[in-house]
């Protein structure tokens, strides 16, 4: 049980990233007042709760409608997620590519403009964690307690995130952007593991199925 609850943390903090997010948060709001800063980082932590417990509640739901196997969606999911990994290790990291973004959009936007885009999505509701959460609380494996203690899980990691945009400016001291480029890839390499094992037991799965 230990285990499982660390391993899905683990996946969950990799797709969030949420050291990751705190340079993007900075760029976003270096000329903001404190006040501010704070409203956007509730706003944007918010906002990616709500997507990602939207995708916890609906996600299933919408992918039996269309009579797609969760096997096949998580295969696809890993392929995903690998992808996903991979762009984290090799490509120009998620701070790179967010805080570039950012700057271009930051002299253009409303204040509650700043907490939807690229901050909540796609930097801490990304792609990557929307299909994580789904495949974390598959409806024909787990029951519904194990899947009340995924969404735990998730807000536990959220909160983390909301602690460290909050604490932004001290971090950015200690660690730095390059600090915050290398835990994305290391974090990268750790999503690449789990994302092979996602792909390889849902391909499984699905000629089980068949």
């Amino acid at each position: 049980m230990l285990s499982a609850l660390v391993t899905q943390f683990v996946l969950i903090w990799a797709v969030v990233d949420p050291v990751g997010s705190v340079p993007v948060y900075l760029a976003q709001t270096h000329h903001l007042t404190p006040h501010q800063r704070r409203l956007v980082a509730l706003k944007a932590v918010a906002i990616a709760t709500g997507v990602l417990l939207f995708f916890i509640v609906v996600g299933q739901i919408l992918l039996e409608a269309m009579q797609i196997p969760l096997a096949a969606f998580q295969a696809a999911g890993g392929l995903v997620l690998l992808l996903f990994a991979l762009t984290m290790i090799f490509g120009e990291s998620k701070v790179e590519q967010e805080c570039k973004l950012s700057q271009q959009e930051v002299a253009h936007s409303e204040l509650s403009n700043l907490a939807v885009y690229p901050l909540a999505i796609p930097s801490i509701a990304s792609p990557g964690a929307m299909m994580a959460v789904v495949m974390l609380t598959d409806n024909n494996r787990y029951a519904i307690g194990d899947q009340f203690i995924t969404t735990l899980v998730m807000l536990s990691v959220l909160l983390i995130t909301l602690l460290l945009l909050l604490g932004a400016n001290k971090i950015q001291k200690y660690i730095g952007n390059v600090g915050a480029a290398i835990i994305s890839r290391v974090m990268g390499l750790i999503l690449a593991a789990v994302a092979v094992s996602n792909l390889l037991v849902g391909i499984k799965d699905f000629y089980t199925l068949g």
